[in-house]
């Protein structure tokens, strides 16, 4: 049965009087009880809990992956537990369905992991683990259609495509493509894959590639094998790419660029598989001199609001995002935390939560849905170098 604190208890314990005051008034009826049932309809009237699995960088006992429940209304993170034994799951995605999760594992060599739940829903059965045929893998995604699986490998600089079966699970050894060259930056001697993301069509993947300043775009033939690569965009040189995500309704992207502390927007055409770009702008305040690494990006599900994180800086940058595509910075947050590598939007939008790994904590934001504003609510939850969070 859930506990809930005393502070956060007093409408379940002034309903609990009030029952009791008049059970007291009813002496010659039958002893009423309140029921494991009853207590958990109460508890839970405040809110919705959903599942939110976290990928972890810990090593040793606390390796793996871990899942808490996240209460909707309240913003309160709890019953933190492992439910993967897994090195380095640095990235997670979860299937539409939810039955399967895929994670990219950042060693070397590096692998992906595919994990089924078992029956009682409590712990990821590992089903498949395969090479990525090569290091550092720190990006997993799926087809629209979910048959096949991408991964990116930092380290070695090179994606490998997986098919998947019927139920989800990996079929076979996945096709490989190095990527080469290099960028002004000390961290681009050569090729880093950070990010794949499948177009919605599913016609195209694009790697986006820190090493080279480049969006890849590669085709997808009827075989299920990637075809040669374009030149989808080409970045600012020593802006190091790391994300990207897709605008809700409209053909428009946002990447951020992890070496020069800046987001871009771009228009896409899924035919083609080309990006334009439209603006740039600094995710860090104008007289800010340390040193930054920007990670991750996400968007307002209506489109309206992008959001970036700074590792350094450790913030989240604000802004708004006009119909043409043109950004706007609004504020900058701190994470409460130190390096947040990672963040999610909860699915109704309303909070938003960060992985800071250096500090142990996943901190959560209140969103203002009028005007894109986070607000800490003073709401954390320690676990081990989280990294990824997804519901």
């Amino acid at each position: 049965m859930l506990r809930l604190p005393l502070q956060q208890n007093s409408g379940f314990i002034a309903l609990l009087l009030g029952m009791s005051i008049l059970i007291g008034c009813k002496s010659n009826s039958k002893k009423a009880e309140i029921s494991e049932t009853d207590f958990e309809k109460i508890e839970n009237s405040e809110g919705k809990i959903q599942k939110l699995l976290v990928g972890s960088f810990a090593e040793g006992d606390d390796q793996g992956i871990y899942q808490l429940d996240f209460n909707t209304e309240t913003g309160l993170l709890s019953n933190s537990h492992r439910v993967a034994i897994e090195s380095k799951p640095g990235y997670l995605y979860l299937s539409k369905n939810g039955d399967m999760v895929y994670s990219s594992n950042g060693t070397k060599p590096g692998s992906v992991s595919a994990f089924q739940w078992n029956e009682e829903k409590t712990a990821l059965e590992r089903v498949a683990n395969l090479p990525s045929i090569g290091d550092g893998a720190c990006y997993v995604g799926a087809s629209p259609e979910e048959h096949l699986v991408a991964a990116a490998n930092y380290s070695s600089g090179n994606i490998v495509l997986y098919p998947l079966d019927d139920k989800g699970v990996i079929l076979e050894e996945p096709q490989g493509i190095q990527h080469t060259g290099s960028g002004p930056h000390p961290n681009q001697k050569s090729a880093h894959a950070h990010c794949v993301q499948f177009s919605q069509n599913g016609k195209f993947l694009y790697a986006v590639d820190l090493g080279i300043d480049q969006i890849l775009t590669y085709p997808i033939n009827s075989e299920n094998k990637l075809g040669k690569a374009e030149v989808g965009l080409q970045l600012d040189p020593g802006d190091g790419p790391r994300h990207l995500v897709f605008h809700p309704t409209q053909n428009m992207v946002f990447i951020i660029n992890e070496l020069s502390s800046t987001v871009v927007s771009a228009t896409l055409d899924e035919e083609t598989g080309v990006f334009t770009k439209i603006d740039k702008k600094s995710t860090l305040p104008d007289d800010y001199q340390e040193p930054n690494a920007c990670a991750d990006i996400h968007i307002s599900n209506d489109g309206r609001f992008l959001y970036a994180s700074n590792r350094g800086h450790n913030s989240i940058a604000v802004y708004s995002v006009s119909e043409s595509g043109d950004l706007k910075l609004l504020n900058i947050e701190p994470v409460q935390g130190d390096w947040p590598r990672n963040f999610a939007l909860s699915p109704d939008g309303n909070f938003l939560l960060v992985a800071n790994q250096k500090s142990d904590n996943i901190t959560v934001f209140e969103v203002d849905r009028q005007t894109g504003l986070l607000k800490y609510t003073g709401n954390q939850i320690s676990l081990p170098q989280p990294v990824c969070l997804k519901f």
